[in-house]
């Protein structure tokens, strides 16, 4: 699976199907808050949703690639995403 690196926050982590967060409610941040920061680098979200206790997102990037990422909730740092390309591998 290639991984997708936008900007210095998205390099490297797991690349897993499998992934859970385990932050308590309280403790997350606006969803608000993670879409200002997907589109400061460049990503124009379509959707955000919680999933498996982390944020879901789909996005387009510049070149029009379809996006898809889970964010940690309290951090907004990626446990995991993919790329258009991928789902052709």
């Amino acid at each position: 699976m290639t991984t997708l690196a936008l900007g210095a926050t998205l390099l490297g982590g797991p690349a897993s199907a499998d992934v859970h967060c385990s932050v308590p409610l309280a403790d997350w941040q606006p969803r608000e808050a993670l879409q200002r920061k997907l589109e400061a680098e460049g990503w124009t979200v379509t959707a955000i949703r919680a999933d498996d206790g982390c944020y879901k997102v789909r996005a387009t990037n510049a070149r029009g690639e379809r996006l898809e990422g889970k964010f940690d909730p309290a951090r907004l740092e990626p446990v995991r995403r993919k790329t258009q390309e991928d789902d052709e591998d």
